[in-house]
């Protein structure tokens, strides 16, 4: 299909530098660069994928899942001795 397409001063060199380095008619070269435009990702390479590994939670022993702040309580109190320890 012919069409008249008015592009920026940049862009033309771009594409003729592109045509002459290449070899390839400007047409050509047009056609292959607004390709990959309308995909991008496809010069990229694969990406590897990224996995989470789980694994099993849950409560330590001796910690009720209905009142943590006893949990809490008793790690700010181990702290505070150890503290003391240090001093």
């Amino acid at each position: 299909m012919r069409t008249t397409l008015t592009v920026d001063n940049d862009i033309y060199d771009y594409l003729r530098e592109q045509s002459r380095l290449n070899e390839k008619p400007f047409k050509q070269v047009v056609n292959e660069t607004l390709r990959r435009g309308m995909s991008p990702g496809a010069d990229e390479k694969p990406r590897k994928r990224f996995e989470v590994k789980s694994f099993p939670g849950g409560f330590m022993p001796g910690v009720d899942p209905d009142n943590p702040k006893d949990y809490l309580n008793q790690l700010d109190d181990e702290h505070y001795f150890e503290v003391l320890r240090q001093q």
